[in-house]
């Protein structure tokens, strides 16, 4: 009876300490009246600085889930590299185009899926023919570029490993390695081909959007062990759905 009276106490002990080392980010935001949200910034549709206004889908879409808690959104202007280790030290919520991957959810939580999306070749425009699979771009002629510290950079090391890579250290004018022929293909997400289509009309063309070469979703990062804010997250995003405003904020930064 004592051991079994004992091993309650130690299990009870257990569940306390585990419920007080669990981050509540739900009951913070909504006494701090503050929403903290990492970002590189630097992804259109997505989340993109626009001379210190965050602007992009995520960023219509914090805006929204910070008044539901009566809060408002500070932006903390992060990097692909440093994501992670800035979410976790400095925010409640990562955002920007966040593909969800294994490795990163290894260090955080994810909300559900947002947006479909996936890998597409960004070419010029006289070249689409000459890139439509991977197996066309992974060949020694064939000069890629990518930025640092994503899924692009990944993709490009793990996938199109024959091919000759040069990293470019940001992500603002990368498409200009192709646009002025220092690269031929950059493969980035379907989103961000698309808004480059449409940026460099007649110069750069993304490579079948609709069909990427490999399929992803978009979703933000919440903190570890922190499911009561991820069911929060998540809810909102269904009611999103649900009442046309996903829809309506993807057709309004995503050109078509």
């Amino acid at each position: 009876m004592r051991k079994l009276l004992m091993a309650a106490v130690l299990s009870a002990l257990a569940v306390q300490a585990h419920a007080a080392a669990a981050p509540d980010t739900l009951a913070k935001v909504m006494k701090s009246k503050e929403l903290l949200v990492c970002s590189p910034g630097d992804y259109k549709p997505f989340s993109f600085d626009n001379n210190g206004k965050f602007e992009g889908i995520d960023n219509d879409l914090v805006e929204r889930l910070a008044q539901s808690m009566g809060a408002k959104v500070k932006i903390v202007k992060s990097s692909w590299p440093t994501l992670i280790a800035d979410f976790k030290s400095k925010c409640d919520l990562g955002v920007g185009g966040i593909s969800i991957t294994l490795p990163r959810q290894q260090q955080a939580l994810m909300s559900e899926p947002y947006f479909t999306n996936g890998k597409t070749p960004l070419v010029r425009c006289e070249d689409v023919s000459k890139y439509q699979t991977a197996e066309q771009i992974n060949q020694p002629h064939v000069r890629i570029v990518a930025n640092p510290g994503g899924s692009n950079e990944n993709y490009a090391r793990t996938v199109l490993t024959s091919a000759k890579l040069t990293m470019h250290p940001e992500n603002l004018t990368i498409f200009n390695e192709v646009a002025e022929g220092r690269a031929d293909v950059f493969v980035t997400e379907a989103a961000e081909a698309i808004v480059k289509t449409h940026e460099h009309k007649g110069v750069l063309c993304g490579v079948n959007p609709d069909k990427p070469l490999r399929p992803a979703q978009n979703a933000w990062l919440i903190r570890d062990n922190d499911f009561r804010f991820k069911a929060y997250v998540d809810q909102f995003l269904r009611l999103e759905k649900l009442s046309g405003g996903l829809d309506q904020t993807i057709q309004r930064w995503l050109p078509r």
